[in-house]
């Protein structure tokens, strides 16, 4: 995550007073909708993304974590590498960028003791044979764990049960990929003593097939069949919700049985959820799937993951397939015939975005999960797709004639993904997979919806970008693509690559059923041609639905789910294809107004307190302008005029949580 952001509850606001109301929305949401011409505050403005991005992982500067276990590994075996204290800094962020910064840092440290090559390949031969043992293992956990309390990364309770989860899965893929002594020593010491390439580029294989000329999307004809399809996405039930505790406790995770009181000046937590660092009770699911009513009736169902709850320290196995099983049994209660059907999201496995690729066999795979989300997610999927599902989290199938669905295991994109410094090749051969899915679907004339749970523009760059290109190959077939992830309210636009001009797909960003970090809970519709011979199967229109907690929280009263927003109404847009979002984002660079209401429909109705102010504005509609991770030139090819401050990058995307 971003460290030192919403993770700490100082920097995000409070519950608000009940009586706050919503200038321009009247009811939906319990802030006043944000006024124009607001400042940029002090210090580096920051954009909705990089807000977003601190709901969606569970701990304070996990990759923090993660770096203190890995320098711990560094560290654990021989005192020639403590170097003086200045030598080698933690980096105070996690992308692999940093960690190459702390190698840097540390090759430092390293020529300060004039290590030579054959004595640095000496040294880590020695630290993968002493880490075969399950002692080593437990001493490089011990320093980990005073590596986080020293730095304060989490509070000591938090540092010690995260270490002690994540050490054995960790220091295993550490010993398998960075600690092979010419990978370690070639990062340590520079090329002439080893090679590092774990996240070097690669490519898929697209098809000798000639790419057919882009085809225009056509409106449907009037009076043609429309299909609604409901979207939920990060309903992350927390097990230990209990009402009344302290909303703003040190941990990660608040609003829990051991988050203890909250002080006499402040409320505890609200009995259906709250404003803060806190996920969901199951009543408040429960109230969302029995309220769905107003918001139907439903043709299918498309779920994007992340079930469990955001205490990623203290999670086991039972715990996840608890989560699965328990909400799994409540959507097959209150949607009953109609079809679901889900992606695997990072948080339901643990540890935390650890997802194997098929090569790691035994009791570190994931099949203990697999196994048994296609045990759950049966009665709703064919046998060839819960094959694929059991090998590698995805599947493929068609839910009605002329329609493809793919469901895409994001986990092999993931940043966080920490098995993937073993090998980040297109994991589980899931991208090639793709294209074979995507060329037979054009072969027969079908059209091709694709969900999954992190959006492509957050991924490891050479899986984005070759996702990139296998969407502009395919435009003509895709015809929606549904992720979620950042919790809040957002898109990616796709471009053609030759010109970056040409807006050619979309995709669609849900907000969570969760309120974590302080948003109200919902969940969105989508309106989509529907099931008739030549449906186009685009995306119409889309509306999202909220819980006012302000409202529901008061005493006596009861929860009540609204619509807070349809796109094209709210936005002005004569349809919802690529070109319309397009046009959006530069209607909203300058037009403040309606950059506003975007900004608080993005958060659900519950803005933070800060102002965005212009390079925070620039900054989040930059992110909805590009579904390719790390590609400022991109940004600043389709924002050329955008005038920041010196040394402001319109480039927002921070490390993926």
């Amino acid at each position: 995550g971003v460290p030192g952001t919403a993770r700490d509850p100082e920097s995000r606001p409070g519950p608000t007073p009940s009586g706050a109301g919503c200038a321009n929305l009247p009811g939906l949401g319990s802030r006043a909708m944000p006024r124009q011409g607001v400042s940029s505050g002090q210090g580096r403005p920051r954009s909705g993304r990089e807000q977003a991005l601190d709901r969606s992982s569970g701990a304070p500067s996990l990759r923090l974590l993660w770096m203190g276990l890995a320098l711990a590994l560094a560290l654990s075996d021989s005192q020639v590498l403590w170097a003086p204290a200045g030598a080698h800094p933690l980096p105070a962020q996690g992308h692999p960028a940093k960690f190459i910064r702390l190698a840097l840092q540390l090759r430092e440290g390293f020529s300060w003791w004039n290590l030579t090559c054959s004595a640095c390949k000496g040294l880590f031969t020695a630290i993968d044979i002493r880490l075969q043992n399950e002692a080593s293992v437990a001493h490089v956990g011990s320093i980990a764990i005073k590596i986080c309390t020293l730095l304060k990364i989490a509070p000591p309770a938090v540092c010690q049960s995260a270490v002690q989860l994540f050490q054995d899965d960790m220091v295993d893929v550490w010993t398998r990929s960075v600690l092979r002594p010419s990978e370690a020593c070639g990062l340590l010491l520079g090329s002439s003593c080893g090679h590092w390439d774990i996240f070097s580029s690669w490519n898929v294989s697209l098809p000798a097939v000639p790419k057919p000329s882009p085809q225009p999307p056509e409106p449907p004809a009037p009076g043609s069949p429309v299909s609604r399809v409901l979207f939920l996405t990060d309903l992350h039930w927390d097990q230990s919700y209990l009402e009344g505790t302290d909303p703003n406790c040190e941990n990660p995770l608040c609003c829990r049985q051991d988050s203890g009181p909250p002080p006499a000046s402040r409320p505890g937590a609200g009995y259906w959820g709250e404003y803060s660092k806190c996920d969901l009770p199951l009543r408040t699911l429960e109230s969302l799937l029995s309220g769905l009513g107003p918001a139907g009736p439903f043709d299918m169902v498309y779920w994007t993951g992340d079930i469990p709850a955001h205490n990623i320290w203290q999670q086991s196995r039972q715990d996840q397939l608890r989560a699965l099983t328990t909400v799994t049994d409540l959507v097959k209660k209150f949607l009953g015939p109609v079809p679901v059907y889900p992606a695997v999201g990072n948080h339901e496995t643990t540890p935390v975005n650890g997802f194997p690729p098929p090569f790691i066999e035994g009791n570190q795979s994931s099949h203990w999960l697999y196994e048994a989300m296609a045990k759950a997610w049966e009665p709703w999927l064919p046998a060839e797709a819960l094959r694929t599902l059991r090998i590698g989290g995805f599947y493929a199938l068609s839910p009605r004639p002329g329609l493809r669905l793919i469901s895409l295991n994001m986990n092999f994109c993931s940043r966080e993904n920490f098995w993937l410094l073993i090998n980040s090749t297109d994991p589980a051969g899931q991208l090639q997979w793709l294209v074979g899915e995507l060329q037979a679907a054009e072969d027969r004339g079908d059209k091709v919806h694709i969900i999954g749970h992190i959006p492509p523009g957050h991924c490891l760059k050479s899986w984005s970008w070759n996702y990139y290109r296998i969407v502009e190959r395919y435009e003509n077939t895709l015809a929606g693509q549904f992720f979620g992830h950042t919790h809040v309210d957002e898109f990616e636009i796709f471009y053609d690559e030759e010109t970056l001009s040409r807006p050619l797909s979309v995709a669609f960003l849900a907000p969570s059923a969760t309120t974590y970090i302080s948003l109200n809970p919902g969940y969105r519709v989508y309106q989509i041609d529907g099931n008739y011979s030549g449906s186009s199967h685009l995306v119409l229109d889309h509306e999202t639905y909220i819980l006012n907690l302000t409202q529901a929280n008061e005493p006596g009263a009861t929860p009540h789910w609204q619509l807070l927003y349809r796109a094209r109404e709210t936005y002005g847009l004569p349809n919802v294809l690529p070109a319309a979002w397009h046009d959006l984002v530069y209607r909203m660079r300058s037009d403040t107004q309606l950059f506003q209401t975007f900004w608080f429909l993005y958060h659900k109705g519950h803005p933070p307190s800060e102002p965005c102010g212009t390079p925070c504005r620039l900054a989040t509609l930059c992110a909805q302008l590009s579904a390719r991770s790390d590609s400022p030139a991109l940004c600043r090819h389709l924002m050329p005029d955008a005038n920041l401050p010196p040394g402001q990058s319109l480039w927002p995307r921070p490390p993926l949580c």
